[in-house]
């Protein structure tokens, strides 16, 4: 099954969601702003995560680029 999901990233703390291909949410829940964090949120949808939307106004580099770093297998990874 393939797995889509979105990151509101706020200040102090980040929105995850992830659905299925049925748009069905699997995931919705805040998060801190710690990258241990989001890894561990995404990791049981890792390999067949299709993309990550990530909304941010600013200083969401650290998210993209960790997210990148441990190996998150992604074909689209984007900041809106």
């Amino acid at each position: 099954m393939k797995y889509y999901s979105a990151i509101d990233l706020h200040s102090t703390n980040q929105y995850i969601v992830v659905i299925d291909e049925n748009n069905v949410p699997i995931l919705e829940h805040y998060f801190p702003n710690r990258l241990e964090d989001s890894l561990s949120a995404l990791s049981p949808f890792k390999d067949s995560l299709v993309g990550i939307a990530v909304e941010s106004t600013y200083n969401w580099y650290w998210l993209v680029d960790g997210l990148i770093d441990n190996g998150n297998a992604l074909k689209q990874l984007s900041s809106i």
